[in-house]
């Protein structure tokens, strides 16, 4: 029951880390509240920048049936629209698909699963952690953290962003119907935002994020999408033509986009866990891939060079800060923007007169291209 690592949470962040550290011959245990294949809210389009990355970690892409994306659009709530090229681009993939996919390489690697188990607490006992979970008690000499957006676990480890309720609600479907596959769209109504992209297998991913209090003034989600996000005409005809593959929508509450710090307790922060990007930029599925493969780097460190538990703190708070601590502000100011009815129209219009700005905002929430495991 005693491992030198054991990550809690098995989303993007978790199970890429535990691949990297089981390929570098660490004994690892990823704890997992659900079983592999499941869904989650999210926006399912990953920029190309860490394609190269993930072949190399083993994945065939192609016959997972990803969707290629090139082009992107952006539409006012009153219906205006922008178009634009991806300088990277990307593809779609059901989470659904891509973890389970991942969960494999994982398996193969030799990573010990614990799944269907909730993590109560974490303890940090001054040499080490304490893991009580609802199917025992771990030790262990480095935690990482990849549980998610937002938990009760941050709640008990006294988080800052937790003391601050967040407004926002995502919502996510899958559909099918006669829409472009190479698009990737971004559609904007009353106090939210929601996005559209292939993934595969003919399917489409339909997620937004609104504000709580759209959902108060019309008393259910499908009123909500009739009577707010149906006043955008792009969105109303996806409403009234898709063919929608969920009985109901998965839905998560209290997202927030506030910093967060990449070490906290002495756990290592990863994914949604470390710092939360706005979906407009959608990009947050590729910033989780490289922090699973970054932490996974500075733990390596760890325990091959130098043993030294404030340096690897150090080193992966730095480097984390680096990274992605740019992505992040660019994301949080870019947000005051959309949602809004009459803002959003003037962003839509400014950036139709100024293309190498757009451009500069699209890159500066994705990275350089990473390529090596």
């Amino acid at each position: 029951m005693n491992y030198p690592v054991v990550i809690v949470g098995g989303g993007l962040a978790g199970l890429v880390s535990s691949i990297e550290l089981a390929r570098r011959g660490l004994s690892v245990l990823l704890i997992e509240r659900k079983s592999y294949p499941y869904h989650k809210v999210c926006g399912e389009y990953i920029s190309n920048e860490v394609r190269p990355y993930l072949e190399n970690l083993g994945l065939d892409l192609e016959a997972l049936g990803v969707a290629t994306i090139t082009d992107f659009q952006f539409t006012s709530p009153k219906g205006s629209a922008l178009a634009a090229k991806l300088d990277l681009g990307g593809f779609g993939i059901s989470r659904y698909t891509l973890d389970e996919a991942l969960y494999k390489l994982a398996l193969k690697a030799g990573v010990y699963f614990q799944l269907n188990t909730i993590v109560q607490d974490i303890r940090w006992l001054g040499e080490g952690f304490e893991i009580e979970t609802s199917d025992g008690t771990y030790q262990a000499e480095i935690v990482i953290g990849s549980f998610g957006k937002r938990t009760r676990l941050d709640k008990q480890m006294n988080r800052d962003f937790m003391e601050k309720e967040s407004p926002y609600l995502g919502v996510k479907y899958h559909i099918a119907g006669d829409f472009a596959k190479d698009l990737i769209s971004l559609h904007n109504f009353k106090n939210g935002y929601c996005g559209m992209s292939a993934i595969e297998d003919d399917k489409y991913c339909l997620c937004y994020l609104t504000e709580r209090s759209n959902l108060k003034e019309t008393g259910s989600i499908p009123e909500m999408e009739r009577t707010l996000l149906g006043k955008n005409p792009h969105l109303r005809t996806i409403f009234e033509t898709a063919t929608f593959l969920y009985d109901k929508p998965e839905v998560i509450n209290e997202i927030s986009f506030a910093p967060k710090k990449a070490v906290e307790n002495h756990v290592l922060m990863a994914g949604d866990t470390a710092g939360l990007i706005t979906p407009l930029c959608g990009n947050g599925m590729a910033m989780a891939i490289r922090g699973g493969r970054m932490v996974a780097q500075a733990i390596s460190g760890y325990f091959t060079d130098h043993h030294s538990r404030s340096l690897l703190e150090k080193t992966y708070q730095t480097g984390w800060q680096q990274e992605f601590a740019t992505r992040l502000r660019v994301g949080r100011t870019v947000q005051q923007f959309f949602g809004r009815e009459v803002l959003s129209e003037l962003a839509l219009g400014f950036f139709k007169m100024t293309p190498p700005l757009l451009r500069m905002v699209i890159k500066a929430t994705h990275g350089k291209v990473l390529t090596k495991n």
